[in-house]
Formats: structure tokens, C-alpha cells, sequence
């Protein structure tokens, strides 16, 4: 298939790039029912990309979720730490001995029922640098990019950009008004179809273009 063919990219295929193991597609891969994922984002990592949802999601012993929008990048080593990893820190101790088994294991209530921060909720079209780390019940808003190391411990605006331990608004990549003709326009959810006619508009255009190449309908 040569690099005009108007066929679109396929969301269910594992590896969208033949001879790159490396690369996954994450919505056909994750089988969690705490975990939901959308089109096309994907996971590069060289030793087991396949192996996202026991090395890169964390403590996940649910009921919170994490939610990834639609056409994220994930770098390698992008980890999510879940609301599992929780410790009680009321106490002289903070070790969970009730999980080290035994008779220990009749004093479980004291690790139940710990605070938590919801879900943790990633937006549409998302930049996670290498090895960067997003903390429980965080929200990260559309267009952001984390950037590689950056530990995110709170929320990131949309088309913001972090950096950091703790990370920290670096910069939003256009102003209020900006911000929010992009959301308006909501590429992500536009028609595959559509959406391929116009990639290099979403990829390189103006803000512009890219109204002007919005469906019909579209406010």
C-alpha cells in the first residue's frame, strides 16, 4: 500500500507500524475493565510494549479508572501510578502489614477505605515525554504535553506544558481564546474519513484551516 492510498490508519491493529514491535496501539491491547483507551493512542517501548498494563499502570486495584482519550503519544517508560499505591499515614507506620499476610491479614479494614482522588483522566491528542509519571486522580486536559521526567502530582490545563518534579506549567502552547477554538473544533472526533483528508491541516495548519476544515455541524 504506497503512502497516498486513501485508506485510513487502522485503530484495531496492534502494531500500526509493520516491523516495529516496539509500538503498540493501546485501545486493542489494554483488557482491563478499568482501563479505557481511546483510538489510536499508542505506547513505544523496546523491550515489551505488550506488557503496558502490569508495567506501566501501577497499583491498580480499581475502582478507580484511567481514562486515555484518543491519539496520545506515550514515550517509553510513561508509568501511572493508581490510588492502590496509597499508604495510611495517620499513624506512627505507614508499612500495610494486614497485606503481608498471616494473622496480620485480620487487621485488613485498616487499609481499606483510604482517601482517594477519583479517577485519573488523560484528554485527546497528548505528549507524554520518556519516563514521565502521572500521580493518582490527576487530570491532564487536550493538547498538553508532559514533558520526559516530569512527575505530575496535579492537574495540567489544556495545551499546557509541564515539566518537572513536581511538574509545573512550563507554558500553555496558545492563549485562552486560542484554547478554546481548538476545543470547539474537537479534531479528535471528527469522521476517520474526513479526518484523512485533512491530516496535514491537523498536523501543520493554522487554527484557521483547521475551522475551516471542520465538518458540518461543527460550531
Amino acid at each position: 500500500m504506497n503512502a497516498t492510498s486513501p485508506v485510513p490508519a487502522d485503530p484495531t491493529v496492534l502494531h500500526p507500524m509493520p516491523g516495529r514491535p516496539r509500538v503498540v496501539l493501546l485501545k486493542p491491547l489494554v483488557k482491563s475493565e478499568l482501563i479505557e483507551v481511546g483510538d489510536f493512542t499508542y505506547y513505544d517501548d523496546p523491550d515489551d510494549a505488550t506488557a503496558f498494563e502490569t508495567r506501566n499502570v501501577l497499583y491498580h486495584y480499581g475502582p478507580e479508572k484511567l481514562v486515555i482519550g484518543k491519539f496520545c503519544a506515550l514515550g517509553t517508560g510513561v508509568r501511572f501510578i493508581m490510588n492502590g499505591a496509597n499508604h495510611r499515614m495517620d499513624g506512627p507506620s505507614t508499612f500495610p502489614f494486614p497485606s503481608m499476610g498471616g494473622s496480620w491479614a485480620d487487621h485488613f479494614d485498616l487499609l481499606t477505605g483510604l482517601p482517594g482522588r477519583g479517577d485519573t483522566v488523560v484528554g485527546n491528542d497528548i505528549w507524554f515525554g520518556y519516563n514521565s509519571m502521572v500521580m493518582p486522580g490527576v487530570r491532564i486536559g487536550h493538547g498538553a504535553i508532559i514533558g520526559a521526567g516530569s512527575v505530575v502530582t496535579s492537574d495540567v490545563p489544556d495545551y499546557g506544558i509541564v515539566g518537572g518534579n513536581p511538574a509545573k506549567l512550563i507554558r500553555t502552547r496558545y492563549d485562552e481564546e486560542t484554547v478554546a477554538r481548538l476545543l470547539a473544533v474537537d479534531w479528535w472526533d471528527w469522521p476517520t474519513d474526513h479526518l484523512t483528508r485533512h491530516i496535514r491541516t491537523v498536523m501543520s495548519g493554522s487554527v484557521d484551516a483547521l475551522e475551516a476544515a471542520a465538518p458540518e455541524g461543527t460550531p
